[in-house]
């Protein structure tokens, strides 16, 4: 008999292949609007891809892939049950969207969040800025684990809604969360430390900011600009709190439309986070590994992979990505359904990929 997906494994292989674009069947959300008066549709033109292209969808376990080239969509491929309709959550390239957001916003990235949200002053945010949170150069001790069976990760997930409780639990939620997180783990403005929490915190501070939930803000400011086919979500806690660090879900095909959107709207915000961000601090963090030999640095919660034309993503656990090489007006967005959170061997095929393709387009 085939187990069912729960709360309990729907991260899990082979579970999360189903669970990955049926995520509000399983945990609460918030709805992303998006405009049906205003679709933007991108004339479909199929290019040749790389010769191994096939096989490198099916060695990453994709769920979805759309790649505009010039504004025309030359390639969409769907694996593993989902359909073109179906909203596949992001992970980690939830994060980018905020970054997107905050800029959008024009919030004062100088100001320290414990002016947004005065309880964080008797926790190890208390001098932290939002900018050092959104380059993930917070000095908080907090491990991301994402294979802990127990710990602060879990009590983090149970927080938000994504781990269950176990028998006799007190119910959490994630503000109350950040009263945990007292420990200090350096200074603010050290090294490149992934801290997931620190997004979530962010999207507290934008709804605090702007007095409205953080959805309908991504709704205003970002969904409806960029012509969104579909209505995308956001996984929320008990009390509405959204995880912005990991739960937004939405189509392949409009994740590509942020990536064209991106292209089409330059803007100071985004021209600072293809040009700046701390190499050194990148060299020194955990994720160098990952990316071996290349010049990477990290921005406003996007990497940026430097070179004549940088090459911005985002990137989530399991294998998500959103790929934006501007100057060569290429968008790959890619969603997945890998069994390992942080897959070396799968993000190395992925990189490896992505930049064949753009030397084939070029």
């Amino acid at each position: 008999m085939k187990q069912p997906v729960t709360l309990a494994n729907w991260r899990q292989a082979p579970h999360n292949r189903w669970a990955f674009h049926h995520v509000r069947e399983l945990i609460p959300t918030a709805d992303i609007a998006n405009d049906p008066r205003r679709i933007r549709d991108f004339p479909v033109d199929r290019k040749s891809m790389p010769a191994d292209f096939e096989r490198f969808l099916a060695a990453t376990d994709t769920d979805g892939l759309v790649i505009l080239h010039r504004g025309r969509q030359i390639a969409e491929r769907y694996g593993n049950g989902m359909t073109a309709e179906q909203p596949h959550i992001l992970m980690s390239v939830s994060k980018s969207m905020l970054g997107l957001l905050v800029g959008l916003l024009r919030l004062d990235v100088e100001r320290r969040v414990a002016e947004f949200l005065p309880e964080l002053k008797d926790t190890a945010y208390r001098d932290a800025t939002l900018r050092h949170l959104l380059d993930m150069r917070a000095g908080v001790a907090f491990e991301e684990d994402y294979l802990a069976t127990s710990g602060p990760i879990v009590e983090y997930r149970k927080a938000t809604g994504w781990n269950p409780l176990a028998p006799g639990e007190t119910p959490s939620d994630l503000r109350s969360f950040y009263s945990q997180l007292k420990k200090p783990d350096g200074s603010h403005w050290g090294r490149f430390h992934y801290i997931s929490p620190n997004t979530d915190l962010l999207g507290l501070v934008i709804e605090a900011a702007a007095g409205r939930p953080y959805a309908e803000l991504m709704s205003e400011h970002l969904w409806k600009p960029i012509a969104a086919e579909r209505s995308a979500y956001i996984t929320v806690d008990r009390f509405g709190a959204p995880r912005t660090a990991g739960g937004m879900c939405v189509t392949v095909r409009d994740l590509a439309r942020v990536g064209q959107w991106l292209i089409e709207n330059p803007s100071p915000w985004i021209d600072d986070i293809e040009r700046n961000g701390d190499r050194t601090a990148w060299d020194a963090g955990s994720f160098v590994p990952y990316y071996p030999g290349m010049p990477m640095k990290y921005r406003s919660k996007w990497y940026v992979l430097e070179g004549k034309s940088p090459l911005m993503f985002g990137m989530g656990i399991h294998g998500q990505n959103l790929f934006v090489d501007r100057a060569n007006q290429l968008v790959i967005a890619k969603v997945s359904s890998q069994a390992a959170p942080l897959d070396a061997p799968r993000i190395a095929l992925t990189m490896q990929a992505i930049s064949e393709i753009r030397k084939h387009l070029a």
